[in-house]
This record gives structure tokens, sequence and C-alpha cells, in this order.
């Protein structure tokens, strides 16, 4: 499935995939740091828990010390420093109240509190610090330290000690777990970067190396075939560059006979001429002899040789009717050659593509004057058969002399007016033809455009094949 996405795909999930882990890493990362953040706070409140209550055992000490040198000496530093501890401690244990955590702390803070209240207060078993002090004042100090040595403040202040020290205990052993917590989730910390920054590495490594070698892959047979094809369009190229040389060759034989038949079509009309004013001349000699035919035999003799250089002039006309009707026949089959020719054009036109548009257009028309030519030469050899027939007839006419001068003239008229048709068609086939020439020409012209646009191609693919290969080289 990884195969089948496309390369913007490929790379978003190589993205994806070390960044998801990097976001789980870091979220580990986070909640362990949050952890241990939390475990030195913990830490904190434990050291401050701990330096309070040892700050509320030294006050308690101090009080009882100061209130035994007030007992001794009676000076009133001593009475300030009593009071001034007091206060310490009773000021220390509201603020480490809120900082402790279990509940069997708590209750030995409010006992310590009770214990300072009931050293300076006193209670229904003992009087306290602040009677004896009173006691004091009034001048019975015997009395008060009477008082002091059978009462039960040492007891208190014992049982201060042993509960700041059992606090005491606690919170380190708090501490030390909470450190033990601080250092084990450092640890996580540690491992969780280290693993995980390895694994990212090898993820990554892996990752690129799949997407690195299925886009290798990718281009490289993106490359192969378009080498394969390029190679190809050149073989093709290459095939169709010899197919328009070819036809370019064709082009120019086909011009040089389309040339050589209009000089045989001009020979052909201008014969033709010829062959009518002979005709002509016949028929005004016939004419003549007929307005005239009360002279003397001579004359009629003069006519028969007329006849007779009318049936050779009518021999020699067959000859270049019959030379016609082959030019005809030519120009018929040329026609066909060049029709075909022209249909190979526009095939190779629309191979050829862009490059041989103008020279399709040129093989259409060449196309229409192919059948324009093979049109004329169909009506020269209809004519041509004409003038076999007339010929003849007027052969047989003369050689068994039973026909008049009458239908002689008309015969001589017949050919007259055909040897003026053959001259008119023959002129029509010659501009055909030269017709066909130009368009040989302009076709011509167009194949070797089109050898041009090839070997451009030809140029290009090539580019193109040595492009595919520094691309497939590069990867």
């Amino acid at each position: 499935m990884f195969a089948n996405l496309k390369l913007k795909s490929k790379m978003l999930i190589g993205y994806a995939i070390p960044t998801v882990i990097f976001l789980g890493i870091s979220g580990l990362v986070y909640s362990t740091a949050s952890q241990v953040s939390q475990t030195f706070q913990d830490v904190a409140r434990v050291q401050t828990v701990i330096s309070n209550f040892y700050a509320i055992d030294v006050g308690a000490n101090v009080m009882v010390r100061s209130f035994r040198g007030y007992l001794a000496a009676e000076k009133p530093e001593f009475l300030q420093e009593y009071a001034d501890s007091l206060k310490t401690v009773r000021a220390l244990a509201k603020e480490t109240e809120p900082l402790i955590v279990l509940p069997e702390q708590k209750e030995r803070l409010k006992r310590v509190l009770e214990l300072s209240i009931i050293y300076d207060q006193g209670n229904d078993e003992t009087k306290g610090s602040d009677f004896m002090i009173r006691l004091i004042r009034q001048g019975k100090k015997a009395e008060a330290i009477a008082l002091f040595k059978n009462s039960q403040l040492p007891k208190v202040v014992k049982e201060i000690d042993e509960v700041t020290l059992a606090m005491e205990e606690v919170e380190q052993k708090l501490l030390v777990k909470e450190t033990d917590q601080a250092r084990a989730a450092m640890n996580t910390l540690l491992t969780a970067l280290i693993l995980g920054s390895i694994l990212l590495i090898i993820l990554a490594t892996c990752i690129a190396l799949v997407i690195s070698s299925s886009v290798a892959r990718t281009i490289t047979q993106a490359v192969n075939a378009i080498s394969t094809s390029s190679t190809e369009i050149a073989v093709t190229v290459e095939q169709h560059e010899r197919t328009t040389t070819q036809q370019a060759a064709a082009v120019n034989q086909t011009t040089t006979t389309m040339d050589e038949l209009s000089a045989s079509s001009r020979q052909s009309a201008e014969q033709a001429e010829t062959a009518a004013n002979g005709a002509k001349q016949v028929l005004s000699l016939v004419d003549g002899h007929t307005l005239q035919a009360g002279y003397s035999g001579s004359n009629g003799s003069s006519l028969r040789e007329k006849v007779g250089q009318i049936t050779d002039q009518i021999l020699h006309l067959s000859e270049q009717t019959g030379q016609i009707g082959i030019i005809s026949t030519l120009v018929s089959d040329l026609a066909n050659q060049t029709n075909m020719l022209a249909l190979n054009a526009a095939v190779e036109a629309v191979r050829a593509g862009e490059h041989g548009k103008g020279f399709g257009v040129v093989a259409a028309e060449i196309r229409k004057l192919a059948d324009q030519s093979k049109k004329s030469a169909e009506r020269i050899n209809a004519l041509v058969v004409d003038i076999k027939n007339a010929t003849n007839s007027t052969v047989m006419v003369t050689d068994e002399g039973s026909k008049t001068v009458e239908t002689i003239v008309t015969a001589v008229n017949e050919i007259a007016l055909t040897s003026q048709q053959i001259s008119l068609t023959a002129k029509q086939q010659a501009i055909a033809i030269q017709q066909v020439g130009d368009a040989m020409n302009a076709l011509n012209q167009s194949a070797v455009q089109t050898a041009l646009g090839i070997n451009q191609t030809k140029v290009g693919t090539q580019k193109l094949n040595e492009a595919a290969l520094n691309l497939k080289a590069i990867v």
C-alpha cells in the first residue's frame, strides 16, 4: 500500500511518524518533568516542615531555658526571651500546619501547640509558667521554685521534645521517599530521552531509507520508461525522416515528369493546330473545285491529288492522335500515381502532427488537380477515339471513292473541328499539368519543411534521452 502512494504522501507519512513519536516522547518528558517538579515541590515542602519542626523544638527549649533563667536570676531579659520564644513557637506552628499532609503529623503539631500552652498557662494537673512568674513578681520566689520542682512542666518539655522528634523522623522518612521518587523520575526521564532519541533516530533512518528507496525506484522506472519512449520516438522519427526524404525525391521525379508531359502536351497542341489549318486549306480547295465543276479533267486529277494529300495528312493525324492517346493514358496513370502519392503525403502529414498541417493541405490540392487531370485525360481519350473513327471513315471513303466530295467536305470539316477541340483540350491539359507541377513544387517545399521539423523533433528527442540518462545517473 505504501508503494502505491504518491511522493507527497510518502514524504508526509515519513515526517509524520517521527513527529508523532517526538510528540509522544515530549509528552512523556513533560509528564515526567511535571512529576519531578511536583516531587521537588514536595521535597521543598518537607524540608520546610522539618526546618519549622526543628525551629519549634529550638523555640520550646529556649522558652524553657529562659523561664528557668528567670526563676534563678529574675532578670527581665529572660522574661522577654521567654515571651518571644513562646510567640515564635506559636507562629511556626501556625505557619507549618498548611504544609503538613499526613493527618498524624497534623495531630502531633496540634499536640505540640497544646503542650506549649500548657507550659505557659497550665492545666488541671499543674500550674503553668505564667502563674509562677506572677508569684516571683509578688516576691514569692521560693514558693514559685518549689511549685516548679513539683510541677509537671519538665514532663511537658520532655513530651514536646518527643513529639517534635517523632515529627522530624516522619518528615525525614517522607523526605527520603520524595527524594527517591524524584531520583526515579529523573532516571525515568533520562531513560525515556535516551531510548526515545535512539528510537527516533533509528525510525527516522529506516523511514528515510524506505522513502528514498521507493522514490529512487519510482524515478528509475520513470527514467527507464522515458529513455525507452525517447528511443522508440527517435527510431520512428528516423523512419519518418527517411520516408519524407523518399517522398521529396518522388515529388522531384514527378515534377520532372510533369514538365516533360507539359512539353509533350504543348507539342501535341501545335500539331493539332497544324492539322486543323491543313484541313481548312483542304476544305477551301474542295470548295473551290465544286464551284468550278465545268473545268477539264486535269483539274479533277488535281483534286484527287489533293484528296491523296488529305489522306496522308489524315493518316499522319491518326498517328499523332495515337500519340495523344498514349500521352493521355500516361497523364491518367500519372494522375493516379499523383493521387496515391498525395494520399501517402496526407497520411504522413497526419503522422507528422503540427509540422505536417500545411503538407496535408497541399496534398489535398494535389489530389484535386490529379482528379481534374484524370478527367481531362478521359475527355482526350474520348476525343481521340472520335478522331480515330472519323479518320478511319475518311480513309475508307477515299479508298473506295464511293463518297461524294460533299461527304469529304463534311469529314474534313469534322476533322478541323475535332483538331481544334484537341488543340484546346491539349492546351487545357498543358495548363492543368503546369498547375500540377506548381502544386508538386509546393508539395516538395512542404516535404522539405516537414523534414526540417522532423529533424528538430529528432534533436529534441535526443536531448530528452540525454536528460533521462543524466537523471538516471543522478538517481
